[in-house]
């Protein structure tokens, strides 16, 4: 399995910005559809963004759509999430995960990150 370290969450007022990082190692980065995903508090995790091996065809939730960029640099093995016009309603847990095919479902994604908080103050 591939080993994933999340960064950049924090504290950042409502139509403010914060971009995520997601460092990947153990395994060929390229071998791996990256996706994030969110945990609000007392909700269940859900999806958020996902992309492809290259880069080149990307997924989002209709909940982030227009506002959240999911971007890899597969130089540096590391998967982005650039959050633009946060809400309130972003704050949770985002988690990082890697799967062997493009896809939204969180079950084929095997490898996952610790997580990193985001809280977005109205």
């Amino acid at each position: 399995q591939v080993q994933l370290a999340e960064s950049g969450g924090g504290l950042v007022q409502a139509g403010g910005s914060l971009r995520l990082s997601c460092a990947a190692s153990g395994r060929t980065f390229t071998n791996y559809a990256m996706g994030w995903f969110r945990r609000a508090p007392g909700k269940v995790r859900e999806f958020v963004s996902t992309i492809n091996w290259s880069g080149d065809i990307a997924s989002y939730a209709d909940s982030v759509k227009g506002r959240f960029t999911i971007s890899r640099d597969n130089a540096k093995n590391t998967v982005y999430l650039q959050m633009n016009s946060l809400k309130p309603e972003d704050t949770a847990v985002y988690f990082c995960a890697a799967s062997p095919i493009f896809t939204t479902h969180s079950e084929h994604f095997g490898s996952w990150g610790q997580g990193t908080q985001v809280t977005v103050s109205s």
